[in-house]
């Protein structure tokens, strides 16, 4: 996954929270784990989304944080302007052209608004961000805490049932099952669940 160094992150060895923080702390905490002969799996999730983070640990503690500075750096300078440069047409203002498939009745209702199809388009999807803005903010916690989950908890007793009570809204039922997992374990999927209830 594609990430700077500056993103919160969670590490567990096994089912054990060994680091909470900025990336680089974080692998550098993993690193020092690995170091001294963990021969536990280890994962770090990203704290937003609890997808697995892949950091090269290679060599010392220098060398990590190294690498993760320069990922860095490389992604902020492929994200920036060259200073200066002057290109022709419209002045970029983070506009981003995709393609939208719609019918004929559809092209020709937005044509007839004022300012034409993008700015009655845009004014759509920020009425529609608006009124969705619950709906969406549960949807992505119950997708990052399904994520965390399915990555460490597959085998534990009440897995199954603690999904279809995180997916129903169930935040009593979902507690309760997951109550006899591993605290770490437990208390992280707890803080990434508590959004969607």
């Amino acid at each position: 996954m594609d990430t700077n160094e500056t993103c919160r992150c969670t590490a567990f060895a096994g089912s054990r929270r060994i680091a909470t923080g900025e990336l680089a702390e974080v692998a550098l905490a993993v690193k020092a784990a690995l170091d001294r002969g963990g021969t536990e799996p280890i994962l770090i999730f990203d704290d937003a989304t609890a997808k697995v983070i892949d950091v090269d640990l290679r060599g010392s503690a220098d060398d990590v944080r190294l690498r993760l500075s320069e990922k860095a750096a490389t992604s902020a300078t492929a994200e920036a302007e060259p200073a200066g440069a002057k290109r022709p047409g419209r002045p970029k203002l983070g506009v981003i052209g995709r393609e939208v498939t719609l019918l004929p009745r559809h092209w020709d209702w937005l044509n007839g608004q004022p300012g034409g199809a993008s700015v009655a388009l845009r004014k759509l999807v920020d009425e529609a961000r608006r009124a969705n803005e619950d709906t969406d903010r549960k949807r992505r916690a119950r997708e990052t805490a399904y994520r965390f989950m399915a990555a460490m908890a597959g085998d534990h007793p009440g897995f199954e049932d603690a999904l279809r009570a995180l997916f129903a809204g169930d935040a009593r039922r979902f507690q309760a099952l997951i109550e006899a997992w591993p605290a770490d374990m437990r208390d992280h999927a707890g803080k990434l669940a508590a959004g969607a209830f």
